[in-house]
């Protein structure tokens, strides 16, 4: 029946948290909305898809990720390459990454910048870099399998760098401190050669 008639709307009033992913909402960041195909109050996040509904002459409607599956057929690995490997948010990767910090990265000959990296368990072989911990989108990733590593530093400024090289394509990195750069090689050792890391929970670093 679903998209065929109209639902019963959950109340506002009546929910404290997102109908999906259980995440609390609260006056700033977490408005309420409604799905038009179950009428259940879910997050922005939650209800960021759209669905042609039968009960609404098959126009296209605000619907959570539920629905859109059952409606559309569409799954989850199709629906994250329309969304696009960047538009993963930091905070959603951050928290459950085999490691994540703020490094120094520059490219080619471009000037040092400051990116928060991090590798997500779910890709272990990935390595996402982002402006700040909780921004929306990638700025750029890297998929690590296959590269070199070079972790002897080239500059006296920055004595903690490493290098990534894969024939034209050169990205170097700086950690603010030996230990922290160990970490990151531990990690990125195992990645280039496609394994994932046993010790996973011991690298969060904050």
């Amino acid at each position: 029946e679903l998209g065929k008639r109209a639902p019963r709307w959950i109340r506002d009033n009546e929910v404290t948290m997102c109908m999906k992913c259980k995440e609390p909402f609260n006056a700033l960041t977490r408005r309420r909305h409604h799905c038009r195909a179950c009428g259940h109050v879910v997050c922005w996040k939650c209800s960021d898809y759209k669905a042609q509904l039968e009960y609404d002459g098959n126009k296209l409607n605000k619907v959570c990720k539920d629905c859109y599956h059952v409606i559309t057929g569409c799954t989850d690995s199709e629906e994250k390459k329309k969304k696009g490997i960047l538009e993963i948010e930091s905070a959603e990767v951050s928290g459950n990454s085999v490691i994540c910090s703020f490094l120094q990265y520059m490219e080619k000959s471009k000037p040092w910048q400051k990116a928060w990296c991090v590798i997500p368990k779910q890709e272990a072989v990935v390595l996402y870099m982002y402006g700040a911990p909780q921004d929306v989108k990638a700025l750029a990733t890297i998929p690590l399998l296959g590269y070199v590593v070079d972790d002897t530093p080239k500059s006296a400024d920055l004595p903690h760098s490493f290098k990534l090289t894969q024939s034209k394509s050169v990205h170097s990195f700086a950690a603010d401190n030996e230990e922290l750069k160990q970490k990151w090689l531990k990690v990125i050792h195992l990645a280039v050669k496609g394994e994932t890391p046993e010790y996973q929970n011991e690298l969060q670093v904050s």
